[in-house]
């Protein structure tokens, strides 16, 4: 759960999302989301509080700087709502519950309510026809309930699932086009092991996967390129310049992936596919210095430094992070 930083630079909680345009592709969904311009790449795109704009670095060349946005009251949410397969720039309003977007296929301003104050926005794909889904979820009575307004048809979606307390980890675990619902459970310590429930669009069943620590940052993403999203995590270190943990859970065989990527006292999680091969690259931005640090899905000891923001900015690509 990330928001935007605010006016001392500190970071709040928020909820952000992703879309996209292929069915079957996790990655696909994550990525489209960050790719503004439409060339298979996540783009470098930040939030600065202090002006109320997002400065895009597009992977295919050229720069976006676009005021849209309050700080301490919007939660950036982008995503692929009018389907045209390039993200959308878009924030929900949490004092008015109204989503406010530019649509990236006509450069057309919309605004609609669908929430209220205090819901979390979860927007995904959950009908799997290529557009963002407008969505919320709404801890009440100990339980989560999902409120989703289909694109596909204008039909909504009130259904509930998970505990009050659980983490929403939304994703393509089962890799049939449409967003599952998900949440990830904290353990009852600690040390105790985190347990995330899926329930399948494909059959309505539902997944428990033992994983991670009540503490650790859910990191979704489609780290194996399988087409389907995986249950992952990071575990900060005891200390600022101790080194960030992921693990996470391949799809594909269920084997473990480690990385040890990123310090815990000054850096963000901001996974996403930067290289376009179909696969997550494990990657964070610096708030010390403003850059992007990217470890490539390729493998090796490289890796990718873009600057891009400073210090106090918010990296947008973090919202899918809970």
């Amino acid at each position: 759960m990330r928001k935007f930083l605010t006016g001392n630079g500190k970071i709040g909680v928020l909820f952000v999302l992703f879309a996209m345009v292929i069915s079957g592709s996790a990655q696909v969904k994550l990525r489209q989301a960050m790719d503004t311009d439409g060339d298979g790449k996540a783009d470098f795109s930040i939030f600065r509080a202090a002006t109320n704009t997002w400065y895009i670095l597009k992977t295919g060349g050229g720069l976006v700087f676009q005021a849209f946005g309050v700080a301490n009251d919007d939660f950036m949410t982008p995503g692929d709502y009018d389907g045209d397969g390039k993200g959308d720039v878009s924030v929900w309003r949490d004092s008015t519950g109204v989503w406010y977007r530019l649509n990236s296929s006509n450069n057309t301003f919309t605004a609609i309510a669908w929430g209220v104050s205090g819901d979390e926005p979860i927007a995904r794909d959950y009908d799997g026809d290529g557009k963002t889904d407008l969505a919320i979820v709404r801890r009440t009575n100990g339980t989560i309930i999902w409120y989703v307004l289909r694109s596909s048809d204008n039909g909504f979606v009130a259904a509930p699932f998970g505990a009050a307390t659980d983490y929403t980890a939304p994703g393509d675990y089962d890799g049939d086009g449409k967003f599952d619902f998900a949440v990830q459970r904290p353990g009852a310590t600690a040390n105790a092991q985190s347990t995330f429930y899926i329930q399948r669009t494909t059959d309505g069943g539902v997944d428990q996967i033992g994983w991670g620590l009540p503490n650790d940052i859910v990191a979704p993403g489609d780290y194996d390129g399988d087409g389907k999203t995986d249950v992952a995590v990071i575990r900060e270190g005891n200390a600022a310049d101790a080194p960030l943990t992921w693990y996470v859970r391949r799809s594909s065989d269920g084997a473990l992936l480690e990385y040890v990527f990123g310090l815990t006292g000054t850096d963000i999680n901001v996974q996403n596919d930067y290289d376009g091969d179909g696969k997550t690259d494990v990657a964070i931005w610096r708030n010390s210095d403003g850059k992007f640090w990217i470890r490539p899905s390729t493998g090796g000891s490289g890796y990718t430094v873009i600057g891009w923001g400073v210090p106090g900015d918010y990296p947008v690509a973090s919202y899918d992070t809970h």
